[in-house]
């Protein structure tokens, strides 16, 4: 296997399949956990591990999965990380943890994960797999934390908790909520469309 191999499965999840703006996949924690970069930043890392470990077994294991079970080993394989990083996060980073809440366990049923242990794990050898689990991973941290930080910025004037603007800015409240995710994920969507098209 060439290094320019692995460096393309690395480089891939970076820009032509970043997870939440190429292949459109994992968008319910993209919208629900980017209200603040932390928190983008922090689910990102979360599933990059998941997805890596993940990624590893299913590789590993894929001469031996019988192809009828495939699916159920995935997810007892995919739910085994999530635990560890869920204890790890309580540990750890307990307030992280605290806001991130529900989507810590639904890594067990994200779409990315199981979608590369399905698509390309169980089918490539372990180094492809490793690099294209931590490319698909760091993609989907960045696009969380870019989103995170529009959203964080225009919505309380702040940074990563940091103050930004000084007590006369107004936040964009709207930039928080629930619509502003869709709309801020829709605009960055348009604007990956149109730099891809470039």
């Amino acid at each position: 296997m060439s290094e320019t191999s692995l460096v393309q499965e690395l480089t891939k999840g970076l820009w032509e399949e970043i997870p939440p703006f190429r292949l459109v996949l994992g968008l319910c924690p993209t919208l629900a956990v980017t209200k603040a970069v932390d928190t983008g930043f922090g689910m990102g890392l979360a599933l990059t591990f998941v997805l890596v470990c993940s990624n590893i077994l299913v590789s590993l294991g894929r001469k031996v999965i019988p192809p009828k079970v495939r699916v159920p080993c995935f997810i007892i394989i995919i739910a085994t990380f999530v635990v560890i990083v869920e204890l790890v996060m309580q540990a750890y980073t307990y307030s992280l943890f605290l806001r991130l809440g529900i989507f810590i366990p639904l890594i067990v049923v994200n779409c990315i994960v199981l979608g590369r242990a399905e698509a390309f794990a169980y089918k490539q050898g372990l180094g492809r797999s490793i690099f294209d689990g931590l490319g698909m991973g760091i993609g989907f941290t960045l696009s969380l934390s870019v989103l995170g930080s529009i959203r964080e910025i225009f919505g309380a004037g702040t940074w990563a908790g940091m103050e930004l603007f000084g007590a006369s800015f107004q936040p964009f409240t709207f930039m928080v909520e629930a619509p502003g995710a869709f709309v801020c994920l829709g605009l960055m969507l348009g604007v990956m469309n149109l730099a891809g098209k470039k």
